[in-house]
């Protein structure tokens, strides 16, 4: 398959797929005129990538997560351990998330939103802790 073809049936931008070429996630045959030709392996490859992408996971853990799927003789709890870290990253993200909305929503509560010049966003922004550094 040429890079078209890949990309179409992955699901993912020739751009991407020649980075991660670059980065060695995948390593394509090349023919001899230097195209790049793509097995099925490939194929699979770039769409457990995407999908592990799709969930948030960093390209160094696509790297080990490959690693791991490639090792027949892994232990799924190497996997699990990897999944759980990426997860906590997620709920500290969602928590972070959520103080953000709460801090934002009371601000914006608290404005009048009139023609009038105070304003207790502004105020907020400008002498408020800042919810999530």
């Amino acid at each position: 398959m040429n890079i078209t073809e890949v990309a179409r049936q992955s699901g993912l931008p020739a751009k991407t797929i020649r980075y991660y070429e670059e980065i060695g996630l995948i390593r394509p045959l090349r023919s001899s005129n230097g195209y790049r030709a793509f097995r099925d392996s490939d194929l699979h490859k770039l769409a457990f990538i995407g999908r592990a992408r799709s969930l948030g996971f960093s390209i160094e853990d696509c790297r080990s997560l490959l690693a791991l799927y490639e090792d027949k003789d892994r232990a799924s709890a190497d996997v699990k351990a990897l999944a759980g870290r990426h997860l906590e990253r997620i709920e500290a993200k969602l928590a972070e998330l959520q103080a953000m909305q709460a801090t934002l929503t009371q601000l914006v509560h608290a404005c009048a939103g009139d023609a009038r010049p105070d304003c207790p966003i502004l105020t907020g922004l400008a002498t408020g802790p800042a919810c999530c550094a």
